[in-house]
Formats: structure tokens, C-alpha cells, sequence
């Protein structure tokens, strides 16, 4: 696995970004540059199991198992990625999985004189890097539209 980072100033408070970073209604407009329909079933709180979703290839419900392993409010989040969900059925068992499982995607705030920076950092398979490199850089700039409007 590598690691990748990225980061974007926001002219808006913490609070702001975070609740739109995290809201579901917010969460779903600036996820689309990962995927259209992108959505979360779960919360935030730690130790919590959330499901990162959104339909296939092949219009199925489809994304990620994962577990909230720390949110320090308006400071960092951390996620596990435990596994993958296909057509409703999570899979945090098979070889497959198994390559990535427990991969992290962090989430720093930090105060910028009343701006914020966001910092994003994750484990990947190189098989997912230049799709991410790209797909991140686009999502964090909806973000920012977003909290700045």
C-alpha cells in the first residue's frame, strides 16, 4: 500500500467545513466526483460502522465497510476500511478484501487565522492511486465551494 495526501485551504471557519464535510445532505454533493450517489449509512462517532455507498458499474448498491476509529470534534477523524459491499452483502472476509483491509483515510482541521486547512491522508493500492489522485483534488474543490458560499 502507499499513501496519499492532499490538501486544500478553505475560507471558512472549522465548524463550517466540518459540518459540511460530514452532513449527509452536503456529504452527497461533494462525494460526486467520487461517484454519483454517493451516501453514507451510519455516523460518526467512534467506534461506529458506517457504509460508504453508491450504485455500480452495473447499478447495483455498492462501496465500502468501515469503522469510525477516532473524531476528535472539529480536530480529526480517522477511518478503517474494513471491506467492500456489493448488491446489499458485506464482504470483510475474502482474499480480495483481505489485500486492503484495515486501510486508514484521515481527515485533519486545522485553524488558518479563521480559515481552514483540510488535510486528507490514505492508504491505497497502487491498482486505485491515479484514479484517487485525480477523483480528490476535484472533490476537495466542491467542498470548498461549498463551505464558501
Amino acid at each position: 500500500m502507499s499513501k496519499l495526501n492532499f490538501s486544500i485551504v478553505i475560507d471558512a471557519p472549522i465548524s463550517k467545513v466540518w459540518d459540511t464535510m460530514l452532513e449527509d445532505k452536503t456529504y452527497r454533493i461533494w462525494t460526486e466526483e467520487f461517484s454519483p450517489g454517493s451516501h453514507y449509512i451510519g455516523n460518526w462517532d467512534k467506534g461506529s460502522k458506517i457504509l460508504f455507498l453508491g450504485p455500480s458499474n452495473d447499478g447495483k448498491l455498492a462501496g465500502m465497510v468501515s469503522k469510525i476509529r477516532e473524531n476528535k470534534l472539529h480536530k480529526y477523524i480517522s477511518i478503517e476500511h474494513l471491506g467492500e459491499v456489493y448488491d446489499g452483502v458485506e464482504d470483510t472476509t475474502s482474499e480480495r478484501v483481505k489485500v486492503w483491509a484495515g486501510a486508514l483515510e484521515n481527515y485533519t482541521f486545522i485553524d488558518k487565522n479563521g480559515k481552514t486547512e483540510l488535510i486528507v491522508d490514505m492508504n491505497i493500492n497502487e491498482e486505485f492511486k491515479e484514479m484517487f489522485e485525480g477523483m480528490w483534488p476535484k472533490a476537495l474543490q466542491k467542498l470548498k465551494e461549498l463551505c464558501e458560499e
